[in-house]
């Protein structure tokens, strides 16, 4: 699968008269994921529900970009010969169906979107929360399930916790070297762990992106233009209990009407 569709024009012997090009439409560029790996990703969510008992799964579009217009962003799982449209809601989150034939054809999930310009996040939430709260359990599986499904978009050898020896589900969600960037709905000013009386602000090193991202590194981040709203949490560390209440204190008020 590809980008945006191009015409290429081939040469024809002089002798094919009246017939002097053929045109041939391919795609170049295209922000695609694999199909059977983000179905996988689901059946582990299915399979690991323990961390999330009560939660759902969606998947999110990003921006990587400041020039990314994320309005109106399309969605298709495509193959050989099948083509579904996968709804996108108005924040760019989207239940991803299940197609057998599409499976069986290695489909891609393709976006209306050039390849740098989006990253893609599962995203695991139970329901009922405080405002302004996430559920470790829920980040402790969005994890596996983010890696599983192939959706981290980091691709430079300058990210050290994208080599063979951690890049596996495994390797990223349960070793302290992991390193697995999550977004905040607004920028961030603080993060705080709550586990009953046990309370927790994490160090620096564990927002923005370890704070440690240079000119040169950021092309290769999917943080690249929401550096302010990533924070680490340690998803390896067991003394925090699933249950415990990941808190945020963002820099900017939710917008009118929307709940932070």
């Amino acid at each position: 699968m590809g980008s945006v569709l191009m015409a290429v024009s081939l040469c024809l012997p002089a002798s094919a008269a009246g017939q002097n090009t053929v045109t041939v439409k391919s795609t170049r560029d295209p922000v695609d994921k694999s199909y059977r790996k983000m179905i996988r990703g689901m059946e582990r969510f299915e399979r690991e529900r323990a961390f999330a008992p009560n939660a759902t799964l969606r998947f999110q579009l990003l921006p990587r970009l400041p020039s990314t217009d994320m309005r109106g962003i399309t969605l298709r799982i495509a193959g050989d010969t099948v083509s579904v449209p996968v709804p996108v809601d108005e924040n760019n989150f989207f239940v991803l169906p299940r197609h057998a034939k599409a499976l069986q054809e290695d489909a891609a999930v393709l976006a209306s979107r050039k390849t740098a310009s989006m990253t893609w996040r599962a995203r695991i939430e139970t329901s009922g929360l405080p405002a302004g709260t996430r559920r470790l359990g829920d980040l402790r599986l969005e994890c596996r399930v983010g890696k599983e499904a192939g959706l981290v978009s980091n691709s430079s050898p300058l990210f050290g916790w994208i080599s063979d020896a951690l890049n596996t589900p495994e390797g990223v969600c349960t070793s302290p070297d992991g390193n697995y960037l999550f977004f905040a709905e607004r920028p961030i000013f603080a993060v705080t762990l709550r586990a009953g009386e046990r309370v927790e602000t994490l160090p620096f090193n564990m927002l923005y992106a370890g704070g440690e991202q240079t000119p040169d590194m950021l092309p290769f981040c999917d943080c690249q233009v929401l550096l302010d709203r990533t924070y680490y949490v340690p998803l390896w560390d067991a003394s925090w209990p699933d249950d415990t209440l990941v808190e945020f204190e963002y820099m900017v008020d939710a917008p009118a009407g929307v709940t932070p």
